[in-house]
C-alpha cells in the first residue's frame, strides 16, 4: 500500500467491579418504567422505554428495552468510573457494535473492554443490532438505525446522563454500522473505527450475493433489507461505506483488517479464512476510495490474520488513542 500524505498508514503485512451498583443502580431501577421524552435532532420523542435494569457486575448493567422501532431488545452499558461521584456530569459516549450472528454481549464476552473501561470516564454502550440487522432501517422489518440513533440516544440522555460527544466502533457487520452511521449522520460521531468491517457490499455482484445468502441463512428475507442489488442499487449504495466515503470527511477514522491467512494470534491448526480474505478486498477498495477523496484515515491492513476477536481486541487498543482524543478523555 502506498503511504500517501493524507493517510497515516501502519505498516501493511506486519507478521510479526462483582457487586450491585448502589445508588446508581437504584436510580436506574427507579427509572426503568419511564419512557423517554427528551428531544433529539434526529427525531421526535418516542415511546421507547426501559423495562428492566439488571446489574451484570460492578459498573456494568444490562437494559431490557421496549422499542417501537425493533420491539424488545437489549443493551449492555459500562458506566463511567466516576459516574456516582459526579452526579451532574454529562459523559462522552462510545458505541461498540457487534458483528453478524452475534449480540450485544459480544464485546464484553470476547474482549477486555470491561476491564479496560473500569478506570475511564466514558459511557460505553453496546446495543443489540440483530443477528443480521446490518444497522439499517429495513424496507420491511426492524428499524435498527432508528433505534440506535434516535430511541437509544434519548434513553441515554434521559437516564444515563449521556452527553453530545460521541465516537463509534464495530467489528465485521458492526464496522459497516460504525462507518454508515458516521457517514449518514455527519457530525453525530467525532470518530469511527472499523475492525475487519464490511465496507463494500457492492464490490462485485458476487460480494452482494454473499450478503444476501448470509441474511437468508439467518432466517430473514434479504429483499426486505435493501432490496435487490441491481434493481435497488441506489438503496444498497445508501448503506455502503465505500459509496458513502465522501460523507466521512471531518470524522476521525481508523480502518483495519487482515488478509485471511493464519497469523500470530491464531492457533497452530488454523487454516485460511475465506471471510477475512473477502473483507481484505473490501477494505482495500474502501481505503483506496478514501485516498482518492483525500480523506485522512489511520489504516492498518496488517496482513496475516483471520476474522476473529484476538485481532479485533488488538486493533481496538491501537485505535483507542484516536477515539479517546475525539471523546476528549484520556
Amino acid at each position: 500500500m502506498d503511504c500517501l500524505p493524507w493517510i497515516e498508514t501502519i505498516r501493511r503485512g506486519h507478521r510479526g467491579r462483582a457487586s450491585c451498583l448502589g445508588l446508581a443502580t437504584a436510580a436506574c431501577l427507579a427509572l426503568a418504567s419511564c419512557s423517554s421524552t427528551s428531544p433529539h435532532p434526529l427525531g421526535k420523542p418516542t415511546a421507547v422505554s426501559i423495562r428492566a435494569v439488571t446489574p451484570v457486575r460492578s459498573g456494568v448493567v444490562d437494559l431490557d428495552v421496549s422499542s417501537p422501532a425493533v420491539g424488545r431488545t437489549a443493551v449492555r452499558i459500562i458506566l463511567p468510573r466516576d459516574y456516582e461521584r459526579r452526579p451532574a456530569t454529562r459523559w462522552p459516549v462510545l458505541y461498540l457494535l457487534h458483528g453478524c450472528c452475534d449480540s450485544y454481549v459480544s464485546w464484553a464476552r470476547s474482549s477486555d473492554v470491561v476491564h479496560f473501561f473500569a478506570t475511564r470516564d466514558v459511557l460505553v454502550v453496546m446495543p443489540d443490532g440483530g443477528r443480521v440487522g446490518f444497522y439499517s432501517d429495513w424496507l420491511r422489518g426492524p428499524r435498527w438505525e432508528t433505534f440506535h440513533l434516535v430511541e437509544l440516544v434519548q434513553l441515554l440522555q434521559l437516564h444515563y446522563r449521556a452527553g453530545g460527544v460521541r465516537a463509534i466502533a464495530g467489528v465485521s457487520m458492526g464496522g459497516l454500522g460504525a462507518l454508515d452511521y458516521a457517514a449518514r449522520h455527519p457530525g453525530m460521531f467525532r470518530a469511527a473505527a472499523s475492525f475487519s468491517g464490511i465496507v463494500d457490499t457492492r464490490l462485485s455482484s458476487r460480494e452482494s450475493a454473499r450478503y444476501q445468502r448470509l441474511v437468508r441463512a439467518n432466517g430473514a428475507d434479504p429483499d426486505e433489507l435493501w432490496g435487490d442489488p441491481q434493481a435497488d442499487a441506489r438503496r444498497w449504495a445508501e448503506h455502503n461505506p465505500t459509496d458513502l466515503a465522501a460523507r466521512l470527511r471531518g470524522t476521525t477514522l481508523f480502518v483495519s483488517a487482515g488478509n485471511g491467512q493464519p497469523g500470530p494470534l491464531d492457533a497452530g491448526t488454523t487454516t485460511s479464512d475465506l471471510i477475512e480474505q473477502s473483507i481484505d478486498a473490501e477494505n482495500l477498495a474502501f481505503t483506496a476510495r478514501l485516498r482518492q477523496l483525500g480523506i485522512p484515515a489511520t489504516v492498518d491492513l496488517y496482513g496475516d490474520g483471520t476474522h476473529n476477536w484476538p485481532y479485533w481486541q488488538r486493533e481496538f487498543h491501537k485505535a483507542w488513542p484516536l477515539l479517546a482524543q475525539a471523546l476528549g478523555t484520556n
